[in-house]
């Protein structure tokens, strides 16, 4: 992995990870939105600026790419170096969860 993506994200936004999840299937904006909605319970929304701005960047980085545009959607998915990133920050995510179980309590 090419350290300008490392440095730019691991570790990274929880926006631009949940976004990134939710395109391990082809979507669109909303699409990816509702995904969003549906994974934090609600938590989460995600605004259009963010959306499309960390889309754009993802899609300049290589992480997702372009698949097709129908009824003026434009469809994007995960590319196998945003898959790479992802596995990454998921490895992340899980050893701090670890570490926070173990010492919980302590």
């Amino acid at each position: 992995m090419d350290r300008h993506i490392e440095k730019v994200y691991v570790p990274m936004t929880e926006s631009a990870f949940y976004i990134l999840l939710s395109l391990q299937q082809e979507r669109h904006g909303y699409g990816i939105t509702q995904r969003v909605k549906e994974l934090t319970a609600g938590n989460l929304t995600i605004g259009p600026g963010t959306m499309y701005g960390t889309i754009a960047k993802m899609e300049k980085d290589g992480l997702i790419a372009f698949t097709r545009e129908e009824d003026k959607r434009k469809y994007y998915r995960i590319t196998p170096l945003g898959q790479e990133v992802l596995d990454r920050e998921k490895k992340r995510i899980r050893h701090l969860y670890q570490v926070v179980e173990e010492d919980d309590g302590k």
